[in-house]
This record gives C-alpha cells, structure tokens and sequence, in this order.
C-alpha cells in the first residue's frame, strides 16, 4: 500500500486531495495542524509523532525531521535499500503533499518584527521538498494545491508519469529557491543594514508571460514579476489583446507620474514620454488638459490615472486612438463606454505603491540598482533667487511643473500654465534645444507659462529663450558655476526666477 505524508500552511483543497488518496488505498501521514484538521473531518491519518515515536518539539519547530521520514523519501528502488530500510522497520514514503510558511507575505506586513519574521521561516517543509525533488525517479512532490487535481488524474490513471514527477521537483526547487532568496535579502537588509552592502545580491524574479516580441519583432522578449502569480504592473488586464513589450514601458513611466500627484491627475505617454500631465478636480477635465497639450503626440499613446477611470473620461476620448489605459479601477459605466475599443487594453492596478524602493537598468555584463526618485527629499526648500518673486498662481504652476518635470527624459524641460503642462521638452543632449522644443509644442499657450528644468542652466540662454516666447517664471535646481549669468538673464527679462537645490535626471 502506498504511503503519502501531508504536511502544509496552506489548506486549501487539501481534504478534497486527502480523501482522494485514500479513495485509491493510499496510507496516509501528517503532521501537526495538517493531522488535526484531516481527523477532524473523519480522515484516517497517522500522526507523524506516532509513526516515528518522537513528539513534536519545541514547539512545533521540528516536526518532520526524521530519518523514519527523509529516510522513507531519500530511499531508492533498490534491493540494498530496500533490505536497510524494511531492517528498520520503516515504511517507503511515495507522496509528499507540503507548502510552506508564508515568509514572504509576513515581512511585507507593516511593522514586522525580526522575530515573528524568523518564526515565519520554514525548516521541515523546504526539506521535505528538497528530499522528495531529489528522489523524483520515485517520488511525487506536490507543493502547490493547484496540482491536486492533476496529480489524482494521474494516479487514477494508473500512477503519476516520470516526466510529470520530474516537472513537479522542478516546481518544487524553484520554489525553495525563491523562498530561500527572500530570507537572505531579508536578514541582509532588514535584520543587519549595515551589513546589507557587502552582502551578494540576489534578485528573484517569477515569469507572468512570454510576449509576442520585445521593441522589435525580431528581438524575444518576457515579463517577470517581483511577486508570484502576478499580473502586468501587479494589476489584471481587462479588455483587449496581450500587452506588447513598448506597452509596458509606456505604461510604467504613465503609471508613475499620475502617482506622484495627489489631485485627479492624467498623464499620456508616448514612445516613453509624457506628452501632457494635467490635474483638476474632475477627472474629465484633467483629460481633457492633458491631452490638448500635444494633440498630435496623444494620437497611439497610452493614459495612465491616479484615480478611477469614469465614463465621462471615457467619452471624453472621442474618436483617438488609445493603446492602453491604466487606471486603480475602471466604473461599470466607463468599462461599458470603452468596450467597442477592442484594441484598447484596459489595465487595473489596485495596489497604488510603487514598489520595490529601488529600481534595476541593464548594462553590458551588468546591472546597475538606484533607489526609486519619489521626488524632492524631506526637507528640501526652494529659494527665490530673482528680484521678482512668483505669484501666486505662478508658485502653483511652478509645483506642477516641477513634479511632471521630473518624468521627462533629461534634457528635460516643462511648460505648465496652472495644473497643466502646456509644452515638454526632453531627451536632447543639450537643454535650449528642449525649451526650444517645449516652446513650439505650447506655440500660443506658451506665453503666460511657468517653466521647469530637470537640472540647472549651465548658460542664461535656455532662461533667455523661455523669456522670448512669454515665460514669466521659471523654476530650476540651480548649482552652476554660472547661476548669476541666468539670474541676470531672469531680472532683465523681469521672470522670477526659484532654485530648488535638487536635480531630478531621468536618462
């Protein structure tokens, strides 16, 4: 008769697998919660405790840790094991059913101590895995409840296949992989920060999808996530195709500039650059600003907002072609609205954090990590260094500017009259040729705009463009070795001129 034991955290489908097993004349083992829960639904079960004749110790924190166990998974199909073990008087183990403590979802709790964390990190199921995937010629590991289902097809079949028994242990390393990961990037960082720099980086990541190609057809590409069994951006896709490689990066770089304003706020991006970023108290109207920024650049791009998206956005869009729209929720109505769009792929993102606090680039036979810019640090403060001092509305516009400016790709320049970008400007190696840029996108609305500038004026000639075309306010993080020449530039023109003391590049 075959024998499988049943040790896991997660009990979902597990009495449904259980009585299927016993259903086929398997005995069965468990430990623990696993065995009470099994007893309690009138499932026969041997304690684990009573198979080996060693309690649970410690409490609790060995179990499975036994040869009468490990030995049962780790014997081979051999004569010279077989005689050994039946001398023991102990049982082959053919199954092993096991998931682990949720070491992952209990350090990202708010407030977590070091020791419930360390209480959360799992010994006896990683080695129950580890021995079952080893020995997979002859064992089944089952690590996930959603391969319940899949495992019982088979042994109804006859038994589980080779080839699926070898999947299974794959399944099963990787997940001791990852969940190894995350305890040492843990202890590294959060138990001993200091010793967190020193310590070898490991970056665990899980597969979401295969996509059709990357930035071009002939060029493969993939999606992974931080976190298991998550969607795009850690949201769900709910209308329209698959989303392509370029569709992700516009979303992401849409996604995290409406995030980083506390109004209704749109932002559009096009081929990785915001093309217009408007807040208002309606939603309606922040689109409807946003886009009339640059009409022409809106047509095929993405739309990214920090609120829900409602139906009057939605039947604000018109007639424009929109790739994808990303939004923390989407009303019945506005879904309703948008779905003749049949190419326009909707995306909800609930969780509203951008998460991790660092980010990763690429480079050859590297990878450089920077913490995320979430903006001006605590206690920056901005300093008037013109003779004329904004207005009022010229401070509000010069915030938002300010903000928005620092989604562009430097160089990067913003024009904004309110809280609404009018011109931008970005990704010109050299700066006047990004006013020049924003000055020609805001034609008209130009004049009566404020200005911002990712990094400081290393000449008074952007200040001097921008006073050409009706800038009357500019804000910048100043620093250079000329500042006084764009200072002068600023008095004569008479704009008011602030220094913010941050620079804000995104190359």
């Amino acid at each position: 008769m075959p024998t499988a034991i049943l040790s896991v955290h997660d009990k979902s489908g597990l009495l449904e697998f259980a009585a299927g097993l016993r259903g086929l004349g398997w005995n069965l083992l468990a430990s623990g919660g696993t065995a009470r829960l099994l007893l309690d639904n009138g499932c026969p079960v041997t304690e684990v405790a009573a198979y080996t004749g060693s309690p649970e110790i410690l409490g609790g924190r060995v179990k499975t840790l036994h040869p009468a166990i490990h030995g049962g998974l780790l014997a081979r199909s051999t004569p010279e094991d077989r005689a050994e073990f039946q001398g023991l008087g102990w049982d082959y183990i053919d199954l092993v059913a096991v998931n682990l403590y949720p070491f992952q979802q209990t350090v990202a709790e708010p407030g977590v101590t070091l020791e419930r964390a360390v209480e959360n990190i799992d010994i006896g199921g990683v080695t129950l895995i580890r021995a079952a995937a080893k020995n997979f010629e002859r064992v089944t590991l089952v690590c996930d409840p959603g391969d319940y289902a899949g495992v019982l097809a088979e042994l109804r079949s006859g038994s589980v296949t080779p080839e699926a028994r070898r999947r299974l242990a794959v399944k099963g390393f990787e997940l001791t992989s990852h969940y190894d990961a995350a305890i040492h990037s843990y202890l590294a960082k959060a138990a001993a920060p200091s010793e967190a720099a020193a310590a070898a980086e490991v970056i665990t990541v899980y597969p979401v999808q295969h996509l059709r190609y990357g930035e071009n057809p002939h060029q493969a590409a993939d999606l992974f996530s931080y976190a298991p069994d998550s969607g795009p951006l850690g949201g769900d896709v709910l209308q329209g195709k698959e989303l392509s490689y370029n569709n992700l990066l516009d979303l992401d770089a849409a996604w995290r500039a409406a995030l980083s304003f506390v109004r209704p706020t749109v932002c559009i991006v096009k081929h990785l650059s915001p093309c217009g970023i408007a807040s208002a108290d309606a939603l309606v109207d922040a689109y409807t600003a946003a886009f009339a920024s640059d009409t022409r650049s809106a047509y095929g791009g993405v739309i990214a907002t920090n609120v829900p998206f409602d139906a009057g956005t939605a039947r604000a869009l018109g007639d424009l072609f929109v790739e994808c729209i990303a939004a923390p929720s989407f009303t019945p109505e506005a879904r309703a609205a948008l779905a003749g769009r049949k190419n326009c792929r909707l995306v909800a993102i609930r969780d509203m954090r951008i998460e991790p606090d660092f980010e990763w680039r690429s480079i050859t036979r590297g990878l450089l990590r920077q913490s995320v810019d979430r903006g001006d640090p605590k206690g920056t403060e901005w300093r008037v260094v013109s003779r004329r001092a904004p207005t009022e509305a010229e401070w509000t516009a010069l915030r938002f500017a300010w903000r928005a400016c620092q989604h562009v790709k430097s160089n990067a320049i913003v024009l904004a009259r309110g809280e609404a970008t009018v011109g931008i400007g970005g990704g010109q190696p050299n700066r006047v040729d990004c006013v020049r840029i924003a000055a020609e996108r805001a034609g008209d609305k130009a004049r009566g705009s404020v200005m911002a500038s990712d990094a400081f004026f290393p000449f008074p000639d952007s200040v001097e463009l921008a006073a050409q075309v009706g800038v009357t306010a500019v804000v910048h993080p100043g620093g250079s070795v000329r500042d006084a020449e764009s200072v002068a530039a600023a008095d004569a023109a008479g704009l008011a001129l602030v220094a913010t003391g941050v620079r804000h590049f995104r190359h």
